[in-house]
């Protein structure tokens, strides 16, 4: 069953669970006023469905690389920093977005509210999950696929970038540290920063908690983008620590 489709008590299970990674039965059935019987057999329907795993008393995220399981946390978190960033796009315009959940979303965003938007991708799971949508026009650049992440990568990618230019590229993050964003997948950083050149300015959508976490590998500097859309969740400590460095934030507002 796909995130949209599922029950609204499900959905906000997996909110939860997601800004925890590991929550307690007990806390899970405090949150949603209903009892732990209840939850025990929600989790078990979710667990069933490949959307976490039980623990005895717990619940746990499941790390993937599956950007339709992505979808499933931090929905409404997601969703509102897609619509935020889609106004940084004008009806007409040619633009890259590489993978992930909220760049999946900002690829719908787009072509529900924009005129004559030509999206060009790496991901297989954008061009699916856009493609009923009226007015798309997708670009799947070739490569090496990857079959969690749904993504293109390798020289042939290379390749097909370079005779590009774009105004935009829309990537996510895995986490970052003092330099820059990073990622956990070698070819995925190779992939992204080889569109990256192809770009002028290079614009990161991610939720706030990634900024709570790092990388194995570095992906975009700081001193690179031109702006990060994120949610309003962002602690104050960690927005004055972006903002000396020199980062553009916008703050979507999720409340």
């Amino acid at each position: 069953m796909s995130y949209m489709d599922l029950p609204a008590r499900h959905k906000e299970l997996l909110n939860l669970i997601g800004q925890k990674k590991r929550i307690p039965v007990s806390e899970l059935s405090q949150s949603l006023s209903v009892s732990e019987v209840t939850i025990r057999k929600d989790l078990n329907q979710l667990a069933q469905q490949g959307y976490l795993r039980r623990e005895h008393g717990y619940a746990v995220l499941l790390e993937s690389d599956d950007t339709a399981k992505h979808l499933s946390f931090n929905h409404e978190r997601k969703s509102a920093i897609a619509r935020r960033a889609a106004i940084s796009v004008c009806d007409g315009e040619t633009v890259m977005i590489e993978s992930g959940g909220c760049c999946s979303l900002l690829a719908e965003e787009l072509v529900k509210t924009h005129k004559h938007i030509t999206i060009i991708t790496n991901s297989a799971f954008i061009a699916a999950y856009i493609r009923r949508q009226n007015g798309a026009r997708i670009i799947l650049l070739g490569g090496e696929y990857q079959h969690d992440s749904q993504v293109m990568v390798g020289p042939m990618l290379q390749r097909c970038v370079a005779g590009l230019a774009v105004d935009k590229l829309f990537i996510g993050t895995d986490g970052c540290n003092e330099t820059g964003f990073m990622t956990n997948d070698e070819d995925r950083a190779a992939a992204t920063q080889a569109m990256a050149d192809h770009a002028k300015n290079i614009i990161i959508l991610t939720e706030s908690e990634k900024f709570l976490r790092t990388g194995r590998i570095p992906l975009i500097a700081y001193d690179r983008l031109a702006m990060v859309y994120t949610d309003d969740q962002l602690t104050g400590d960690t927005r004055t620590e972006m903002e000396e460095r020199g980062v553009p934030l916008i703050l979507a507002r999720t409340r």
